[in-house]
């Protein structure tokens, strides 16, 4: 059983609380990780991250699958490479993550990521739970 309880936190300086998560991010090609601030959005179908991630991880951005995403600024391509996931010690493995230019703050989507979970929040105490059974 996996079972994690975290405060909301402030992606950038003057903007309100919310439910993020630190997550280590890893290309199983190449080993290479990082880790990230990941805002959790239910509204949010797919994994997102900025495109700049990608080289960092040692995706060649542009050889990923590109498809057309429609965002509240219009329609953007995206460019999807597989990834692992880690949150203190469980994985989520083999992600497709769609790696976005312009995209600034990367998400947690629902269908390959938050699906795994049961996942609470808390406004009024500002914390969020996963479980995972």
């Amino acid at each position: 059983m996996f079972h994690i309880t975290r405060p909301f936190k402030t992606l950038a300086s003057g903007q309100i609380s919310r439910p993020c998560l630190e997550v280590d991010l890893k290309n199983p090609h190449t080993d290479k990780s990082i880790s990230v601030l990941a805002l959790i959005d239910t509204g949010a179908d797919e994994c997102a991250m900025p495109s700049e991630l990608a080289g960092l991880l040692g995706h060649n951005l542009t050889k990923g699958k590109p498809k057309p995403i429609r965002t509240g600024s219009g329609v953007s391509t995206a460019y999807s490479h597989t990834v692992d996931i880690k949150i203190d010690g469980f994985t989520v493995s083999n992600v497709l993550i769609d790696f976005m230019p312009n995209l600034r703050t990367p998400l947690l989507g629902v269908k390959s990521f938050l699906g795994n979970f049961i996942l609470t929040i808390n406004y009024p105490k500002q914390t969020f739970t996963l479980l995972k059974k």
